[in-house]
């Protein structure tokens, strides 16, 4: 009997972590951040870099003005929006307790319409963001300075 309730729990066990996970791959607003910020290993950080990655990630119609791509381990960028990687930040916003590596594109030019240039800066920062379940849903620019 407690051999039987011990499988039991394991498989329930089991099942909810699956659930947590599909819900999270699942998250619209989740997978619109990393689409929009996450860019794991860049290549160049430079202005080149800045213009293709965000045409490619269809920013560019019309031209965001600012876009900051956050560099690294999607894992670490998650754990903000807990108490392992993370801190409240006024309202529902939350900082990271560690620097990230980010490549930030500012558009060069007032036109809108592509084609977009773009400026990039690379640095290390600490980020902000919004979280939604757990899962960062907004990057917050104001921190980030040129």
């Amino acid at each position: 009997m407690v051999m039987r309730l011990g499988l039991f729990l394991l498989v329930f066990m089991l099942g909810l972590g699956l659930t947590l996970l599909t819900l999270a791959q699942d998250n619209p607003r989740y997978r619109d951040f990393l689409a929009k910020h996450y860019d794991a290993t860049p290549q160049g950080r430079n202005d080149r870099y800045c213009e293709s990655t965000m045409r490619r990630r269809h920013l560019t119609s019309p031209c965001k003005d600012i876009n900051t791509f956050v560099h690294g381990n999607r894992h670490h960028i998650t754990a903000i929006c807990g108490d392992e990687n993370g801190s409240p930040y006024g309202g529902n916003l939350r900082i990271s307790t560690s620097p990230f590596q980010v490549t930030t594109c500012k558009l060069r030019g007032g036109s809108p319409r592509p084609p977009c240039q773009y400026r990039a800066t690379r640095g290390s920062r600490n980020i902000v963001v919004g979280c939604e379940n757990g899962l960062p849903v907004h990057l917050d620019e104001s921190i980030f300075r040129p």
